[in-house]
């Protein structure tokens, strides 16, 4: 693979597994600064257990992830913190807890022995909760939301953390379209105000081709294609990675690849 931006995230001979079953192997990835990428791929692929891996949740069984060129495992869990955040696939949070209270928790990485919480804070949870539009629900308890309401308060609580690198599993789970959409030009928006990098599972190729600047195509916890979407998306990777006889055309509003199913 050749790289032609820095790159802050990296792995080298990455496997992972749980017991001794790998799902992950052998892999070197290099997560681009200041990009959206997109991990994709069926299934039980391994897309989400590579992300677990990029973000210090799952011990490799052999190689290694580098923050920065250090071993993250090497790396403080509060360091970490503050610059990588992450929202996993079923974040859990404690009973009873409200918006605003789970939403200011992202800043606690900020937070030490000598410092307590301030205006820079203050105004960091508002920008969270304005660009998820989640304002109107501070004062309500997590667990009375709706599927879709839960999903943006985490993803606010994500933002408030405001690191450079920002890593989502699935975050689209439980929204429908327009929610969607709308999450997924947010962080192309934020990506480009802010050059902060973000990589997203997603389940939508369609989605993940219009809003990512890099795709990673995985299949068998191996990475099958990787590049630009326009450059690496075509009906022979598709059937290849997904089992779907389908055409691959432009989208007649962005112009990124569009996949069609082929048959009736």
């Amino acid at each position: 693979m050749t790289v032609t931006a820095t790159t802050r995230l990296t792995a080298r001979s990455l496997s992972l597994g749980y017991d001794d079953r790998t799902v992950v192997d052998s892999l070197d990835v290099d997560i681009l600064d200041g990009k959206v990428t997109a991990i994709v791929g069926a299934n039980a692929c391994g897309k989400s257990t590579l992300l677990r891996g990029l973000a210090r949740l799952l011990r490799p069984s052999s190689g290694e992830v580098l923050l920065d060129g250090t071993p993250i495992l090497d790396r403080g869990t509060r360091e970490v913190a503050r610059i990588l955040g992450l929202l996993p696939q079923t974040p859990v949070a404690p009973d009873g807890i409200t918006v605003a209270d789970l939403v200011s928790r992202g800043r606690h990485p900020h937070q030490g022995w000598f410092r307590s919480w301030n205006d820079g804070d203050e105004a960091a949870v508002a920008r969270a909760l304005e660009a998820t539009d989640t304002v109107n629900l501070v004062d309500r308890p997590l667990h009375a939301l709706s599927g879709g309401q839960r999903q943006r308060v985490w993803i606010a609580m994500a933002l408030a953390q405001e690191t450079d690198l920002l890593l989502l599993d699935e975050p689209t789970t439980f929204l429908d379209i327009a929610h969607q959409v709308e999450l997924l030009r947010l962080l192309r928006d934020l990506n480009r105000a802010t050059d902060r990098t973000i990589v997203a599972v997603l389940h939508d190729l369609n989605l993940a081709c219009r809003y990512s600047d890099h795709l990673i195509v995985m299949g068998g916890g191996q990475i099958l294609a990787e590049g630009p979407p326009s450059e690496v998306v075509t009906a022979e990777l598709v059937e290849r990675a997904f089992g779907l006889a389908c055409l691959v055309i432009p989208d007649p509003v962005a112009g990124t690849p569009m996949i069609v199913p082929a048959g009736d």
